[in-house]
This record gives C-alpha cells, structure tokens and sequence, in this order.
C-alpha cells in the first residue's frame, strides 16, 4: 500500500488494495492519467492497517509504540521528529525511549507528549479509535508476511513523515544487499535447520515472514513437518527436535532467555544433535530477529555466514 496524496484521491480511490488479511504491502498503482505528486508535499494519505489515513502537515511530534517502526524512523531520517518510543524500542540508543507500552497503549499518557503522529503495530485497547476521539493520527503497520511488505512499510513512513527520499534509499540498500546475499548464497547444501523462539520450544515455519528470510539460502525447515505447523508457528516437542536432528539451530532466545549450546545439551535427547556436534548452534540477536524493520538485512548476514560456514564444512559450494 503506497501513499495516496490528498490531492489527486479523488482520481486514485478506485485504484487502492489491501494485501490479504489487512497487512500492509501491496502497492496503490494510480490512474494512468494522474499526475505524479512532488515528493514531502503535505496533505498525505496513506493506505494503513487502519485504512486511509490523512496527515495534514509534516509530523513534528512522532510517537512510536512499535519497536520495529522505531528503527524505520530512525533509518529514514525521521529521528529529530520522535519526541517518545514505547519501552520496547530499544534501538538505535537515541531513541527518546519512555515507559509507554505498545502492548497495553495508555491514552492519556500518549496525550501527554503532544503528538501529531503515531504509529503502533497492533490496534490495541482500541488505540485508532481513542486517539481519533482528540484528532491525533494513528498509523497502523501490521507485523510483515513477507519482505515486500517491510519495504512498502518504510516507504509508507517515509511519506507520512515528509523522508520519502532517504525511505526510498533505505529500501533500495536493502533490495540491493538481500539480492547480493541471495547470489552469494551456497547452492545445494541439502542443509536443514531449525529456529527457535523461545525455549518452550516454539518454532516458525517457512509461510511465515522470518521462514521466508532462510527461504533465500535454500534451507529446509524442520518445522514444516511439524503436526501443528498451519499456524506457521507450531510449538514443537524436543523428541520433535532430536529426530529431525537439524544441521543447523538457530537461536532467537539468547537475551531473553540465555539459551545456547549448552543449555541445549541438557535437553532430553539433544546432546547428540548433530548441530550440537559440528558447533553448528547460531546465536542470534532476539531483537533483529524479531522484528521486520531495516535491520533484516542484518539477520539475513547472520544466516548467510552460517551457512556458508556450514557449506564449507560439507564440502558444498
């Protein structure tokens, strides 16, 4: 869902979509015959989570409740314009960050630092609503399914914000490294791995937004074939684990939850794993791992080290 300038709506109405289920990421194409607007020019609709969403002027008091839209606006130039961020958002290190929660959003207290934007991930306590009642802008980005919907999302908030240049920067650098990544990536390595988000254990399959990053090295999932894998995140057993016995396990429960090598060892039947064996247990970094915003690329340099580590190591190139 691209922006729609307020100034040509009325000829690109019948022109704008949502992506399946409500997520943001599919592009408004306008009307062949409508002129394109300037770039930063205010007023500015945007295609939400939330439906159209009007911005008047350039937003100089921005609240953020999303860590993931954080680093976005932050990435895009919009830093100086983020007065308050939730008590998640913990990068960059300048955020202005605050004890506002995005998981339980506090009306008055998001009053409270004057804000002419917000953006928040989920409607939650029917945020939209309550601070529609006080004429403040809420923008919701729903969490991406797939990597074109980060990108339509930093290019959203790249134009409700008045950044659409350094926004269209920012995607482009990324669409740039994830093809270099994907190029440079090992070819037949038959290699399978598993990624773990918490120690219950509970895991993702490849439908959903992080198993489409692995997706780029060719790996297989373990998870796929779990019993309960529809909801793309299936709760797996460690008997689950050990049989599939994964080449490589990834870890995204590190700062949180201080799992690694060895606490997996300890598990019932996994001392033997063949990723315990070959030191093939990758740590990553909880929050990059579990958020969609810029610092994907990142992730996905993590996974392509490892695997191409782990290629090496079989003999595949």
């Amino acid at each position: 869902m691209r922006p729609v300038r307020t100034a040509f709506a009325g000829a690109l109405l019948g022109t704008l979509v949502l992506a399946g289920c409500g997520q943001a990421g599919t592009t408004a194409t306008p009307a062949s015959s409508a002129p394109a607007a300037p770039s930063g020019e205010f007023p500015v609709t945007i295609e939400a989570g939330n439906g159209q969403v009007t911005i008047g002027k350039k937003p100089e008091r921005i609240v953020s409740l999303s860590a993931t839209h954080t680093e976005t606006l932050f990435a895009i130039g919009a830093g100086p314009q983020v007065v308050a961020v939730d008590n998640q958002s913990n990068y960059p290190p300048e955020a202005p960050k605050t004890d506002l929660s995005g998981f339980e959003p506090n009306v008055e207290a998001i009053v409270a630092e004057k804000p002419d934007l917000v953006v928040v991930s989920d409607d939650l306590n029917k945020i939209v609503a309550e601070l529609g009642k006080v004429n403040v802008p809420v923008l919701v980005q729903p969490a991406a399914t797939e990597l074109d919907d980060t990108y339509e999302e930093i290019l959203e908030l790249g134009a409700a914000t008045g950044n659409e240049a350094k926004a269209e920067e920012v995607v482009s650098g990324m669409k740039t490294a994830m093809d270099k990544l994907a190029a440079e990536a090992p070819k037949d390595t038959k290699l399978t791995y598993y990624h773990e988000l918490d120690q219950t254990p509970y895991a993702a399959t490849s439908k959903t937004f992080i198993g489409q990053i692995y997706g780029i090295f060719g790996l297989t999932n373990i998870a796929d074939k779990a019993p309960a894998s529809a909801g793309g995140y299936p709760k797996l057993s460690a008997e689950f684990v050990a049989q599939a016995d994964p080449d490589l396990i990834f870890l995204a429960d590190v700062k949180c939850c201080g799992q690694s090598k060895e606490t997996l060892a300890k598990r019932p039947g996994w001392k033997n794993l063949a990723a315990l064996k070959n030191d093939q247990v990758i740590q990553l970094d909880d929050d990059i791992a579990s958020r969609w915003g810029p610092r994907v690329v990142d992730l996905a340099e993590a996974i392509g080290a490892a695997v191409t580590e782990a290629g090496a190591g079989n003999g595949t190139s």
